[in-house]
This record gives C-alpha cells, structure tokens and sequence, in this order.
C-alpha cells in the first residue's frame, strides 16, 4: 500500500459490538491500510462511521462487548491480539502516542500540567532527579509550543487551543514511533487547527531515528485532512472505502469513490452541496455497498457489496488520474 516500510500495518481489522437482546453493531469491518514512517495518513468520514472505534481497537480501549478480528502490526506485535498488561506497559506512551479527541478530559484536572509531565517523563524516559525532571517537563512543553509559564495551571485553566497542546506534548514524550490523533482539532478555530496539525506534522518530520514517526490522524475535517495528509483514507460506515494520495484526492482528478467526492463537493468553499440521505445503521447494514441509496451512480450491481480493488471500493469509481489523463 505504500513504497516505504509501514509502521503500522493493519489487514483486516473488524469491530463488532454485542448488543442487548443478541443484536450486533458492526462498527468496523475489514480495515486494510498501511502508515509508513515520515508519512501521515488522515483516516476521514462522517462521524459516527466507526474512526474512532478503529484507534480504541488499536489501543486495546474497546469496551467488553466487543470482538475484534484480523491483524494490526505495529513492529513484530499485533495490537490486536496484546493483552492489558502489554497496552499498559509496552504499548501506550511507549510504541504508540495518543493524542485524544477530548484533552481536556484526558488531563487529569486536580494536577498542574507541570506534575503530569513530570510524571510522563519519569515514567516513559527513565529521568529522574527534581532538577532534571523539570527541565525535561519544559523541553516537552516547548516541543508541542505550550508555553512554559503555564506549566503551573490546572486543565482547567486553560483554554481549548492549550490544552490541546498540553495533550499533545504528553503523547510526545516517549517518542513513539506511531503518533494517533483522534479528532485533534475538535472545538478549536481555524488559527489553532492550523497550528495543531503542523506541530502534529513537524513531529513528524523530525526523525528521532532512521526510521521516523508515523501519524495516523482521524478526523471529519477535511480543510486539516488536506493541510497535513501524504495520503486520504475514506470511511464509510464502518469500511474503508478510498485510499489516495492526498495531492490528487485534494486536487486532480479528485476522489473516485462517489461518497469521497460527495465529502469535497459539500464543502462551503466547493460546490457546498450536501450528501442526500443518511448513512445506513450499522447494525442494519445492507448485503450491497452501504452508499448504494444514496448515490447516483448506483446500478443493479451495487446488490454486491464491492472490494477494495487498488484504491477504491466501487462497482462505478470516477476516473483514475491514468484515465483522465488519457481522456484529456
């Protein structure tokens, strides 16, 4: 899926959920796609369409009704056959920095962000001694541009943009090979998702070995998708539907699958033109293409629920970049 060696590769994760009365949610289903190191793949979709489940998966967070299947390489260890005491002690912080949806609830709110650094560091990096700590707690702050006179404060003294930056100079600590940001710039302004997603990038880029980092980032919105991505993955309840190169998906020839082009075409500086319909229930999901209903280019042949051949999962995609330029 991609030239580089990945860093995370994932073959057929699914997700389902056991519900009351026998009833199943299927939440993910068959999740194909790679992140390579020094490359950021933005994850996007509706919400509700099952991202953020994919990262609980990918972090052991899944509630106890759940089922997992498939594979998630990280390295040699498949995440998704780690147990608890794997997550807590080798995998989070360590192998995998997560940077969440909601930092302020992720930060614990009776301890300065100061003391939670601290701890972090001594934790994730062996420092000890209350001098070096200290010192290594600011240059973690400085990393994610949190400013260091605010280190005393409480979570909930800060506003959304810092704290923010506080979650995310804490999922950089331990130099993790895998960054996960899920949803990093929910509630933020325009000013702040812009700097956000370019601290996410930059970390990136800047190798902490041969290798580098990988970013994997959820998110509905695409204006950061476009900013900060090397390639789109599209999801549509609870599938991967399109993986692209950002460039292209962003400019020519444009997404292929009809649900990632109906994405573009409905923001406010494109055609501004929403997706008739809704999505289906995932746990009523139909035998065919989950979209058939509401796309206009469906045909008898959407009964058929359609592979992800390449880069795209449809009976009908729009022109390939080789076919457009053919046709030109």
């Amino acid at each position: 899926m991609t030239e580089r060696a990945p860093v995370l590769s994932v073959r057929g994760l699914s997700v389902r959920f056991r519900m009351p009365g026998g009833r199943g949610v299927a939440a993910v289903t068959d999740a194909h796609f790679d992140v390579a190191a020094g490359e950021c793949l933005a994850l996007i979709g509706e919400s509700g369409c099952g991202k953020s489940v994919l990262a609980s998966a990918l972090l052991g967070l899944l509630p106890g009704n759940a089922q997992t299947a498939g594979v998630a390489l990280l390295g040699d260890l498949d995440l998704l056959a780690a147990d608890e005491r794997t997550f807590a002690r080798t995998v989070r912080g360590r192998l995998v920095g997560l940077v969440p949806q909601s930092p302020a609830a992720h930060l614990t709110p009776v301890r300065t962000i100061r003391s939670q650094l601290e701890e972090t560091v001594a934790q994730l990096t062996g420092v000890r001694g209350r001098a070096a700590l200290r010192e290594a707690a600011e240059a973690a702050a400085e990393r994610a541009a949190f400013p260091v006179d605010h280190l005393d404060h409480h979570p909930h003294e800060l506003s959304g943009g810092l704290a923010q930056r506080a979650a995310t100079a804490l999922a950089l600590v331990g130099d993790a090979p895998l960054l996960l940001a899920d949803e990093p710039t929910t509630g933020l302004d325009r000013d702040l998702v812009d700097r956000t997603v370019d601290e996410l990038r930059r970390h990136v880029d800047n190798k902490t070995n041969d290798e580098g980092r990988a970013l994997l980032m959820i998110t509905h919105d695409l204006t950061a998708a476009e900013r900060i991505a090397d390639r789109i993955a599209v999801m549509y309840a609870g599938r991967i539907v399109e993986v692209a190169d950002a460039a292209e998906f962003f400019g020519t020839p444009g997404p292929r699958h009809p649900y990632s082009r109906g994405l573009l075409d409905a923001l406010p500086d494109r055609a501004f033109t929403p997706i008739p319909g809704l999505p289906p229930e995932l746990g009523a999901l139909p035998d065919g293409c989950a979209f058939a209903a509401r796309c206009d280019r469906a045909s008898e042949a959407c009964a058929v629920l359609p592979s992800l051949a390449g880069t795209v999962a449809c009976h009908h995609p729009h022109a390939a970049l080789t076919e457009a330029a053919d046709r030109a």
